[in-house]
């Protein structure tokens, strides 16, 4: 009993840790009309570890290209 007590905390406190950081994530997907990372955001659970690395370095990618008015050089 005492085990699933520990494992019932646990759960609680990852999902505490990641709801967060998956709806900022999220929701600056959405944003940023990159459906992609979008999807690929809501479907991956990777303990926050994504949605972080999206939010501090991806998005900002994204958002500069955005601004900018370029596109990524298309491979022919």
């Amino acid at each position: 009993m005492q085990a699933f007590l520990q494992s019932n905390w646990i759960v609680l406190l990852l999902l505490i840790w990641t709801l967060p950081w998956k709806g900022v994530a999220l929701w600056k997907a959405a944003r940023l009309s990159e459906k992609w990372w979008f999807v690929i955001l809501l479907v991956v659970n990777t303990i926050g570890i994504l949605e972080i690395l999206y939010i501090f370095v991806f998005s900002k990618y994204a958002a500069k290209r955005s601004v900018s008015g370029t596109q990524e050089p298309q491979i022919q």
